[in-house]
């Protein structure tokens, strides 16, 4: 497997056992600290990590098979939505601060972009002339 492929399997692994530990931590800690509308939120930033995280496995795989860039693409919109997405979830439920929530759709967009690269890295490679 190519070093890019790698890059993308352990980006994986680590934001999917740092979903489990956020989504344990909100589960146990903060279940009797904030309202239940948190709770929820909280729960929706886990879950669209965790399915993003296993996003990146499948990136790593095609990148580790392909030369061209599209994987890698998705692989950068995955992460940059994962951070804007979950993250700013995640923050807006610790601090309060709502307006938090207008940088959340903009993750949103990351994530459709990823799935348009993958679908597009689905497709085999042109061969050169």
């Amino acid at each position: 497997m190519d070093r890019g492929g790698n890059r993308w399997i352990g980006a994986g692994a680590v934001l999917a056992g740092t979903g489990v530990a956020l989504g344990a931590f909100g589960a146990h800690a903060l279940k009797t600290q904030v309202s239940p509308e948190d709770l929820a939120t909280w729960k929706t930033a886990v879950e669209y990590q965790l399915i993003h995280a296993l996003a990146l496995l499948v990136v790593g795989l095609l990148s580790a098979s392909r030369r061209g860039p599209t994987a890698g693409r998705a692989g950068m919109a995955f992460v940059a939505g994962i951070a804007l997405f979950s993250g700013s979830l995640y923050v807006l439920v610790l601090s309060g601060i709502r307006a938090l929530g207008a940088v959340t759709p903009l993750g949103g967009v990351a994530f459709l972009l990823g799935w348009a690269f993958l679908f597009g890295a689905s497709f085999p490679e042109k061969p050169e002339p």
